[in-house]
């Protein structure tokens, strides 16, 4: 299994602005075949370095999470949604062990 670790800063982290962020990023249910399964968090702590949103997602396969990062849904609903809110990102890939 492999897991994708993706922990945005928003230009805007309101509470109604990551709440909107959140229900983006969980439209890919459904919507994204090869996602296995995903969670999504919003920060709690507010601090210097804390991210606002959290978004873990779990692939078969990493050709899997390859076709996931050129899903249509993806790039054109999710991708276009965080690039235009977010301020930073910063990204982890590994194989879980099971």
């Amino acid at each position: 299994m492999i897991k994708h670790i993706v922990c945005f800063k928003l230009q805007d982290n309101s509470l109604e602005n990551c709440q909107k962020a959140k229900e983006v990023l969980e439209s890919m249910r459904g919507n994204v075949p090869m996602l296995v399964k995903m969670n999504v968090g919003i920060d709690f702590l507010h601090s210097a370095r804390s991210y606002d949103i959290i978004l873990e997602t779990y692939f078969k396969t990493r050709e899997d999470l390859d076709n996931y990062q050129k899903d249509p849904y993806h790039c054109n609903v999710v991708k276009k949604h965080m690039h235009s809110n977010a301020s930073a990102s910063i990204a982890i890939d590994y194989v879980v062990e099971e």
